[in-house]
């Protein structure tokens, strides 16, 4: 359910990065004028001895409760705690009341500019300066787990903690859905992109292979004939950006991530890739791409999901939109969405789906100012622990799951059917998979019952097409320099080309776009942008040890 805010979540980041560069430059990212510039290191002599082999959490003797709050980077974010079973079973163990602050990017910005910080603080860009510069504010975790609670290392990723390291050595932030090529190798994170039909299209049709350019414009057109109640073929939603078009197309048609000779691959103007976006243009002249695509919200795009209104999908993000896709299933038996092999590369690639990759994405701090440090840390290590991630996914043994013989875990009857049937209430009572600042998908394979049904086809389809992409993660030119503003207009302008392209009413149209875009990079530092990113892949491998 975390996911499904994802997209919301990462709304107004490119602003708060520009904002918050120049509050952080004045302030020196020291937490604000009435921050502590050493971090507030309390004694726990009269509370507990640490042990590096049990959970401080279990140790500490503290017997008031610990009053904390939380400040979230998100406006959507869930300020609820206590009440669900799942953070009502938090707040028991850790003896904590947290008070959740929400807010979007001006607000992130007041905190450090009024010195007034919270005690955690949780954000989402890991190329921001808020989490570059996070030594300034933030307590460093290493030196919190040695003096509070050693049994985080146990619990915390040694890869991810290395990814998140910084030049004076320490690690400061620790992200959720963090996945490390162990993660990968074990097969347990699923794919979350998907080329979907409706099943009873899909039949109809006499199950057709939509691989080509031309299978797929001639498909979308039999569809447009024969379900004209239907939109042939649509996309996650544009918004800023470019729906699933973007990264997520170039991934499934298994664009290069680099050169041959190991550099940045402006993967935008691959070949292959506008070969593609060429048909798309193709479609769209036929008629079989809605002009509504390019305009609704996620909203408006979720509600087409639930009522089935696409014949087909390029869907990313499939446990975002899994509720909507389990309501569509549930009211429409044999209609379902199914996932297809759907569009190929011209050249032969295989798909190289993408996931949250290392940096994850949800990034959370102890700050400076935390009146108790011990038990944050402490909180930390309970949620990245078994006990807590299995908690997190399905509630307490006993009252919400039970252990199978296997030792894979199931929803007792009663909170399957409320997951299946009245998803609000689930959410209202029990919060499973969404209070998951520290989550991981690897703990949801412990059951069947983690995902909704609507997508698990989806997920056994994208089965060996994952591939990380380590080497473009955080390869962004820093947040201040001419060549980060220089990116962000390319980025902005890159998107409506895009659009543009495909929705273009003609050959000459289209070619227009894409010169003007071409010449757009030229003048805005192209070159010295790709020598920063390839810069940054070299280091990217260099830390990962890959050759």
């Amino acid at each position: 359910m975390l996911k499904l805010n994802k997209a919301s979540g990462k709304k107004g980041i490119k602003m708060f990065a520009t904002l918050l560069t120049a509050v952080l430059m004045i302030t020196g990212c020291s937490g604000g004028s009435g921050g502590s510039s050493e971090g507030n290191w309390v004694s726990i002599e009269d509370r507990y001895t640490v042990d590096p082999e049990k959970p401080a959490w279990q140790l500490d003797k503290k017997e008031e409760a610990t009053d904390l709050t939380w400040y979230v980077n998100a406006d959507w974010w869930n300020t609820d705690f206590g009440k669900d079973i799942v953070t009502k079973k938090i707040k028991e163990d850790l003896n904590i009341n947290v008070k959740f602050i929400t807010g979007d990017d001006t607000k992130l910005n007041t905190f450090f500019a009024g010195g007034d910080m919270p005690d955690l603080l949780t954000v989402f860009d890991s190329n921001s300066p808020v989490v570059q510069k996070a030594a300034t504010w933030a307590m460093p975790l290493n030196d919190l787990a040695e003096k509070y609670d050693p049994y985080f290392n146990k619990v915390a990723a040694a890869d991810t903690l290395n990814w998140f390291q910084l030049a004076d050595g320490k690690t400061y932030g620790y992200p959720n859905y963090s996945n490390t090529q162990e993660d990968y190798d074990s097969g347990n994170i699923p794919a979350k992109t998907a080329f979907v039909i409706r099943k009873d299209v899909y039949e109809a049709l006499g199950s057709p292979v939509i691989g080509t350019p031309e299978e797929f414009q001639s498909v979308m057109k039999r569809i447009k004939q024969e379900f004209p109640a239907l939109i042939p073929f649509g996309f996650n939603s544009i918004g800023e950006g470019t729906g699933s078009l973007g990264d997520t197309l170039q991934d499934f048609i298994g664009v290069p991530l680099e050169t041959e000779s190991g550099e940045f691959y402006d993967r935008n103007l691959d070949e292959d890739y506008l070969t593609w976006l060429k048909t798309l243009n193709t479609v769209y002249r036929d008629g079989n791409i809605s002009d509504d695509s390019f305009a609704d919200d996620g909203t408006a795009f979720e509600e087409k999901v639930k009522s089935g209104k696409y014949a087909t999908m390029l869907l990313d993000g499939t446990p975002q939109q899994g509720g909507n896709l389990q309501i569509y299933m549930s009211a429409n038996p044999g209609k379902e969405y199914i996932a297809i092999d759907g569009p190929q590369s011209t050249q032969g690639n295989a798909p190289t789906l993408n996931q949250s990759g290392i940096t994850g994405w949800m990034i959370n701090f102890i700050s400076k100012d935390c009146k108790d440090p011990a038990k944050a840390i402490q909180i930390f290590t309970y949620l990245l622990s078994e006990e807590g991630q299995t908690l997190m996914n399905y509630g307490i043994e006993g009252e919400t799951y039970q252990t199978k013989a296997d030792g894979s875990v199931e929803l007792l009857p009663a909170v399957k059917d409320l997951q299946l049937n009245n998803a609000d209430q689930f959410k209202k009572d029990y919060r499973m998979g969404e209070f998951m600042f520290f989550g991981h998908d690897r703990h949801k394979a412990l059951s069947a019952d983690a995902f909704p049904e609507a997508i698990k086809q989806m997920q056994e389809w994208g089965k060996g097409k994952l591939k990380p992409h380590f080497i473009l993660e955080n390869i962004s030119p820093d947040q201040g320099t001419p060549e980060a503003r220089a990116l962000s207009a390319i980025n902005t302008k890159w998107n409506t080309t895009l659009v543009s392209m495909v929705r273009s009413k003609d050959d000459a149209s289209y070619d227009n776009a894409l010169a003007v875009y071409k010449s757009f990079l030229g003048e805005n530092r192209w070159e010295e942008i790709v020598k920063v990113r390839s810069e940054k892949m070299k280091l990217n491998k260099e830390k990962l040890g890959i050759q």
